[in-house]
């Protein structure tokens, strides 16, 4: 047999298949990939946004403690002030909307949304559920923040995981 041989019609057409869909696969998982990847948020405390760790244009998770003193909202407008504290930073955040009706002064918070200009601009506000409430993730990261600033610790009731 001299040169090249010609492949077998039905062969051809199954490796065909098989590269298309090995294709088609491929395309799935990095759209997929891609959707998640847009869908993360990582929380983060108001020490570590300043410290840069969030990333300058990057949607993220903002946890910590509403400062008392901080809210102030006008006569009339739905635009909410108020700053979240870890302990070790306070960043001030503006919230464009209904606040949750658990939302108060000196109460754990979450806010989702971005950074512009020194501001965190949050696009939704989660506040705890009852009174002995505090995500894990902010749990964590504030106890760390107290036991480096000595705060003696607090008996915390079981974290909802």
């Amino acid at each position: 047999m001299t040169g090249k041989e010609a492949m077998n019609p039905v062969r051809k057409r199954r490796v065909l298949l098989v590269l298309v869909l090995l294709l088609a696969a491929c395309a799935a998982t990095a759209l997929v990939a891609m959707a998640l990847q847009r869908n993360v948020a990582y929380l983060y405390t108001p020490s570590e946004v300043l410290k840069g760790e969030a990333g300058a244009h990057a949607r993220f998770r903002l946890g910590g403690m509403v400062r008392a003193g901080s809210f102030k909202r006008a006569q009339g407008s739905m635009e909410a002030h108020f700053a979240v504290d870890d302990g070790d930073a306070v960043l001030p955040v503006v919230y464009t909307g209904i606040l949750p009706d658990l939302f108060r002064e000196k109460q754990a918070v979450i806010a989702t949304g971005r950074m512009q200009a020194g501001v965190f601009v949050a696009d939704e506000v989660l506040a705890k559920h009852d009174e002995t409430y505090m995500p894990k993730e902010v749990a964590d990261k504030m106890g760390a923040a107290h036991m480096k600033h000595g705060v003696p610790a607090v008996d915390m009731p079981a974290q909802a995981q």
